[in-house]
């Protein structure tokens, strides 16, 4: 099992940044990050490979967020960045963390993310 713990969720204004940082506590092969406003279903927003040694360091971006938000193994052992940069109102949600079983390393496949963080909100104003 994996347990997941994000920061970094913070008001902001329209074209400011923030960087979202996430710590699992358990091996994965793969962190990603989904969002989700109140009524509407979870989405996904960006997801890496991140086990092991290996060079890859794939990354997988929704189209909204493509050339805006980027991924990143963070400095700690199992760990992302997403920092958010041009950020939009529309941006506003619940940000959580995510991770799949310890042997799935399809990272880029989005429904196979099963364990979640406890969110952090970001809001976006004009």
């Amino acid at each position: 099992q994996v347990q997941l713990v994000e920061s970094g969720g913070e008001s902001v204004q329209a074209g400011g940044s923030l960087r979202l940082s996430c710590v699992a506590s358990g091996f994965t092969r793969c962190m990603g990050w989904f969002r989700q406003v109140p009524g509407k279903e979870r989405e996904g927003v960006a997801s890496m490979y991140i086990g092991g040694n290996s060079p890859d360091a794939s990354t997988y971006y929704a189209d909204s967020v493509k050339g805006r938000f980027t991924i990143s193994r963070g400095n700690a052992k199992d760990s992302t960045y997403l920092q958010m940069n041009s950020l939009k109102p529309g941006d506003t949600a619940i940000y959580y963390c995510a991770a799949p079983e310890r042997w799935v390393a399809q990272c880029g496949d989005w429904s196979v993310y099963k364990y979640w963080g406890q969110g952090t909100q970001v809001t976006v104003s004009v």
